[in-house]
């Protein structure tokens, strides 16, 4: 038994009070790595004092959340530039854009968004995109961005089935959480169509906990009840799920 969060803020002050519990409860589970990905720079200290304090376990990216974005955002990209030079990350994430909440700053994000698919480039990392009511705007991007050498994963995907195919053509993986144990998720109908070979798991803790525990705090120990409901969902035994989300997550992240 093998499994992987692909994507977890367990850096946050959420867990400040029992994150070796957290740890614990994730081992148990069968959780054998912790992707964090980043989210700025005011959040950096506690992200890499987390991976030094587990560094088999939890990994981090480096990279600037498009809900970070704002007047600043350079002075954040070059923070990102600099740790990229200096230290050892996985990944770039999470980037994108995000257009839910307030799109004040949607050109800013997309300049972000393309600065940071340049580092994904040079480093030969993957990327983690954030898309939250913006796959287009996420689509017209990449379209833009020719580079065969683009990897990574849709984060939290909430496309329908065509945009999931078109992700996939684009050589990315979709990123599966809690969402789709949720009713009124449209998630289930499209896992269904889609290889396991295109798909990875995730938590988002301390967001999106997975029925039953939706609206409490997520963990990475939740992801095998992810990984459960997406067996279930496609007809096949769980081990088949951990088992090549799992590989697909090694393989994206280079591990």
């Amino acid at each position: 038994m093998a499994l992987i969060d692909t994507h977890a803020h367990i850096y946050l002050s959420d867990f400040n009070k029992d994150i070796d519990e957290v740890i614990k409860r994730s081992k148990e589970s069968g959780v054998t790595k912790i992707i964090i990905p980043s989210i700025a720079k005011k959040n950096h200290h506690a992200q890499i004092e987390l991976s030094e304090k587990y560094p088999a376990l939890v990994l981090p990216l480096i990279g600037l959340h498009p809900t970070s974005v704002k007047e600043d955002y350079k002075e954040e990209l070059s923070f990102v530039e600099q740790e990229l030079k200096k230290n050892k990350y996985y990944g770039i994430g999470e980037t994108g854009i995000d257009l839910y909440w307030d799109t004040t700053f949607k050109n800013f994000q997309i300049n972000a968004f393309e600065h940071q698919l340049s580092l994904s480039v040079e480093y030969q990392l993957p990327v983690v995109i954030h898309q939250r009511n913006s796959l287009d705007e996420i689509f017209t991007v990449l379209s833009n961005f020719s580079s065969e050498n683009l990897r990574g994963i849709f984060h939290c995907y909430s496309g329908n089935t065509e945009q999931a195919e078109k992700v996939i053509e684009m050589g990315f993986l979709l990123g599966i959480g809690g969402v789709l144990t949720y009713k009124n998720s449209n998630l289930q109908e499209i896992v269904k169509h889609i290889n396991l070979k295109h798909i990875v798991l995730e938590t988002d803790a301390p967001f999106l906990s997975p029925v039953p525990y939706r609206g409490k705090r997520n963990e990475p120990s939740r992801i095998k009840i992810i990984a459960a409901h997406l067996a279930n969902t496609k007809g096949i035994d769980i081990s088949e799920v951990e088992n090549i989300t799992a590989e697909n997550a090694n393989v994206v992240f280079g591990l």
